[in-house]
């Protein structure tokens, strides 16, 4: 595992893996695997499948070994949810030992696997680097106006309710250094959807991390179906006020006594 570097030094190059949920998604899997595969950081993949009626699992199976050492599948029992499928992804990750960096994104083509690159560049001089919709730069394709007002004032308010000044909460593409994740406790995470990304993105920055935000382009699925729905964005209105009220279980701050909270 690699050490930090102090700031403005440039880190060696990292051994990166790419953990993607998945629930019925055999429409999208190869195709999100291999692009993954083709980056020129060589990232290796695992897939954490919640026991996808549709043949998901066997997909990846079949990918594992066509690139041996490369493709890993982590299957559950049923559908369990997106943060715990994280919170497993993650930990199988940390015990295995082999990765510096731990790339978190979405298989239905909403995150391009060609931003992974943008991602990684940016984490030579951070510790989380968020695929940022609302950065100058970023945006959202295809998506109609009532579903950029919920996902704008969402973010909104959850920056407003936290205390931060960091743009883009509820998004889901991300790049982790392992060390960050092994000192936050990742059994501790309890949101699920768009609530497990703000608690996952401020307890980081209760944590002192250093984290900034690159612009991607978000686009909506193409194929299969949206797995958001009305439980989940109210499940992310009340985890705001829970995440703001607890404090982060074993967070210890890079640097103490920083306003890491406002940092960016």
């Amino acid at each position: 595992m690699t050490s930090a570097p102090a700031p403005g030094e440039k880190r060696q190059t990292v051994r990166v893996l790419v953990v993607t949920p998945t629930y019925n998604e055999a429409d999208n899997v190869r195709q999100h695997v291999e692009a993954v595969l083709a980056r020129p950081s060589a990232p290796d993949v695992l897939v954490v499948d919640d026991g996808s009626p549709d043949g998901t699992g066997d997909l990846v199976r079949a990918l594992a070994e066509e690139h041996p050492g490369r493709v890993e599948l982590l299957e559950r029992s049923g559908k369990l949810g997106l943060g715990t499928a994280y919170v497993a992804g993650f930990k199988q990750a940390l015990a295995a030992g082999r990765w510096d960096v731990i790339v978190q994104m979405d298989v239905d083509g909403s995150h391009d696997p060609r931003a992974i690159d943008a991602l990684l560049a940016a984490i030579e001089d951070a510790d989380l680097v968020l695929g940022s919709r609302y950065v100058p730069g970023g945006e959202v394709a295809d998506w109609p106006w009532s579903r950029r007002t919920v996902s704008w004032i969402g973010n909104l308010y959850a920056r407003t309710v936290l205390r931060t000044r960091t743009r883009d909460l509820t998004g889901g593409f991300k790049a982790w250094r392992t060390e960050l994740l092994a000192r936050l406790d990742v059994d501790s995470f309890e949101a699920n959807g768009y609530g497990y990304q703000i608690e996952t993105t401020y307890r980081a920055l209760q944590a002192g991390a250093r984290v900034v935000e690159v612009p991607i382009t978000f686009r909506d699925r193409e194929l299969g179906e949206s797995k958001m729905n009305t439980g989940i964005a109210v499940e992310a209105v009340s985890a705001v006020w829970r995440i703001r009220r607890e404090p982060a279980p074993s967070a210890r701050p890079v640097n103490p006594g920083g306003d890491a909270a406002g940092r960016r």
